[in-house]
C-alpha cells in the first residue's frame, strides 16, 4: 500500500508537470472484508472478475483495408420553435466496414450515431423521443446492478442531453425510463450559449449497454456571435463522433461479461476498433483549406489521445460548453468519454495528400485531400468570445467530495462510489438556486475519471497533488505541491472534468436556472452503472 501510494503522489507531480497517462486500472483495496466462506462476493465485494482477455471470433483489425469506406455524415435535423422533433429508437442493421456482415445496433432514427439535431441559442424546441426498442436486450443485463434489479423491464430508454440547461422534467433523469411502445417529450429552452452537445441513453443500470448499442447523437447548438466569426461551415464543418467496440466477425457486438451470469458485469470496457461516424477506419475526402472538426468521445470507457500523424498543429477553439477566449495552438489532445473538442485543422498545404487523424499511434480515418486550389474565406479570429475567468472567491460554499473506489480480496474493482454514497441514499449535495460552489474532487482511487455534472457549467480551477494515505487515515488534506492551473484548452466553460489520481481537482459552478433533482457521475459508462453516480438537488 506505501510503495502504491507513493505511486499515486508520483502520479500527481506528473500531473503537474503537464502529462498525465489517459487510463491507469483501480485496484483500490481500502475498507474491504473478506468474503465469508462459501459466498462470492459482499457488500462492497459485488461480482467475481471472470477471463475476458481471451476472446475468440473477434474481428482483427489488422485484417480490414483501411480508409475505403467514406466518412459518413449523420443526416441533420434542423430544430424549429412550434415544430417538434420526432426520432425514433429501433434497431437497426448498419454496416460498419466495406468486408464486414452488417451489424445489429440500436439506433436514434436509423443510424448511429443519430441525427445530428441543430438548434439557435434562444429557440426553444421539443423533441418527441419514440421507444421502439426489442423487448429483450441483446447485450448482458446484470440484475445485481443499481437500478436494473430483475423487477424491473430489461429494455427501458431514457434521453440525457448532455450539456443542456433544461428544468428537471426533460433532463433525463436515470429513473425517468420508460418502455419500448411508449415516447416522451422533451422541451429545451436552449438558453445558453453556442455550444457542441450530444444526446444519449441514461436509463438507470443499463445506459452502459444502451449507449454501446449504438444510442448516441450530436446536438449542435448555435447563436449569432458564433455565426460571425467567419469560421470554416456548411460542407467544411465535419462532427466526428468517436466511440470503440469489439466486434465478432460475423459483425455482431460483443460486450465483455464477468463470467457469471448472475453478476456479468465488468469494471471497464475497451474495443479493439474505433468507429468514426459509426464507421471503421473511414476516409473523408476533403479540399485543400481548413476544416472545422466537432469531436465527440462517445466511448464507455477509452480515453482517446488524438493527433495527426504527421504532427501538424492544430487549433482548439472549443471545448465542451462552446468557443474558448482564444484559439490553442496544439499538436496532441487527450479527450475522455463525455469530453467535446471544436477543432480547427489547416489542409492548404497537403493538395494531393492525405494524412490521418490518430490514437497514439494507431490511425482513426484519413483525411484525403484534393488536388485542386480553392478559395478559402473561412478563418480563426485571434479572439473568439469574453470568457470570464471564474475564482475562488466567487463561491459561497467549498465541498470536498472524494472519488472512491472498493475491491475484492484480489485487488479487482467491484465498487465506484461518490463520498462514500450509494445512489440511494440521502441527498448530501443541496444548493441553493443563483448560488455559486467550489466543489474539490479528491481521487482516492488509481483512475482517471471523467465527472460529469448535469444542468450546470463550470470552470476548473486547478489540479493539486495530495497525500493520499494521510486523507484516508485522518480525512485531512496534505498537499505535496502546488496547485496547478489548468491548461488553455481546458479554460473555458467545461461539463466534463478529468479528474487525476492522486490529485485534488477543483471546479466552480453557478447553479442557476432550475431548481430540481439532478445527477453528477463519473462518465465512464461502467463506473457510472455501479455506482458512481450521485442526484443533488438545486433548491429554491
Amino acid at each position: 500500500m506505501v510503495d502504491r501510494r507513493r505511486f499515486l503522489a508520483a502520479m500527481g507531480w506528473t500531473a503537474a508537470a503537464g502529462w498525465i497517462p489517459p487510463r491507469l486500472f483501480a485496484h483500490d483495496m481500502h475498507a474491504m472484508k473478506a468474503p465469508p466462506a462459501g459466498q462470492v462476493g459482499n457488500a462492497l465485494c459485488m461480482h467475481p472478475m471472470g477471463d475476458t482477455s481471451r476472446l475468440p471470433g473477434l474481428v482483427d483489425p489488422t485484417k480490414l483495408v483501411p480508409f475505403v469506406d467514406s466518412l459518413p455524415l449523420p443526416p441533420v435535423l434542423h430544430a424549429r420553435e412550434g415544430t417538434p422533433l420526432h426520432v425514433r429508437m429501433a434497431e437497426s442493421a448498419q454496416k460498419l466496414h466495406r468486408d464486414l456482415p452488417p451489424t445489429t445496433l440500436w439506433t436514434y432514427g436509423g443510424h448511429c450515431p443519430g441525427p445530428t439535431i441543430e438548434a439557435r441559442s434562444g429557440e426553444p424546441v421539443e423533441v418527441v423521443w419514440e421507444n421502439s426498442l426489442p423487448s429483450k436486450h441483446f447485450l448482458p443485463v446484470d440484475h445485481a446492478i443499481c437500478g436494473a434489479e430483475a423487477d424491473k423491464p430489461e429494455v427501458r430508454a431514457i434521453v440525457h442531453l448532455h450539456g443542456a440547461k433544461v428544468p428537471r422534467k426533460d433532463d433525463g433523469f436515470p429513473e425517468d425510463w420508460y418502455v419500448p411502445g411508449k415516447s416522451r417529450r422533451h422541451r429545451y429552452p436552449n438558453a445558453q450559449d453556442a455550444a457542441t452537445l450530444w444526446y444519449h441513453d441514461h436509463a438507470m443500470g443499463i445506459n452502459r449497454l444502451n449507449m454501446y448499442a449504438g444510442l448516441m447523437g450530436l446536438y449542435l447548438l448555435r447563436d449569432e456571435h458564433e455565426l460571425s466569426l467567419g469560421l470554416p461551415s456548411g460542407e467544411q464543418e465535419l462532427p466526428l463522433v468517436l466511440a470503440d467496440r469489439l466486434l465478432r466477425e460475423d459483425g455482431r457486438l460483443y460486450y465483455p461479461d464477468s463470467g457469471d451470469a448472475k453478476a456479468p458485469w465488468v469494471p471497464e470496457v475497451f474495443g479493439n476498433v474505433t468507429l468514426v461516424n459509426g464507421a471503421i477506419l473511414p476516409r473523408a475526402d476533403v479540399q485543400a483549406r481548413r476544416y472545422r472538426l466537432r469531436v465527440l468521445n462517445a466511448a464507455n470507457g477509452r480515453f482517446y489521445h488524438l493527433r495527426f500523424r504527421d504532427g501538424r498543429t492544430f487549433q482548439v477553439i472549443g471545448s465542451d460548453q462552446g468557443l474558448l477566449a482564444a484559439p490553442v495552438s496544439m499538436t496532441s489532445l487527450f479527450l475522455a468519454p463525455g469530453e467535446r473538442a471544436d477543432m480547427v485543422i489547416d489542409l492548404a498545404d497537403l493538395r494531393g495528400g492525405h494524412v490521418e487523424l490518430m490514437n497514439d499511434a494507431l490511425p482513426l480515418m484519413r483525411f484525403a485531400v484534393g488536388k485542386g486550389t480553392v478559395w478559402d474565406e473561412s478563418r480563426v479570429p485571434q479572439v473568439l468570445r469574453d470568457v470570464p475567468r471564474m475564482t475562488e472567491s466567487s463561491a459561497s460554499a467549498t465541498r470536498e467530495l472524494t472519488l472512491d473506489e472498493y475491491s475484492d480480496c484480489i485487488a479487482t474493482p467491484m465498487l465506484m462510489l461518490l463520498n462514500g454514497k450509494r445512489w440511494h441514499d440521502p441527498v448530501t449535495e443541496k444548493v441553493k438556486l443563483g448560488s455559486t460552489e467550489t466543489w474539490s474532487l479528491v481521487n482516492l482511487t488509481e483512475d482517471t475519471h471523467p465527472i460529469h455534472l448535469h444542468l450546470v457549467r463550470f470552470q476548473i480551477l486547478d489540479r493539486r497533488p495530495y497525500d493520499v494515505d494521510e486523507y484516508m487515515a485522518k480525512k485531512t488534506l496534505r498537499y505535496l505541491g502546488p496547485a496547478q492551473e489548468p491548461p488553455p484548452h481546458e479554460k473555458g466553460w467545461k461539463d466534463v472534468v478529468q479528474a487525476y489520481p492522486g490529485m485534488v481537482t477543483r471546479i466552480v459552478a453557478t447553479f442557476d436556472g432550475h431548481a430540481g433533482r439532478y445527477a453528477w457521475h463519473c462518465h465512464l459508462a461502467e463506473h457510472e452503472a455501479n455506482e458512481m453516480m450521485r442526484p443533488f438537488e438545486v433548491v429554491v
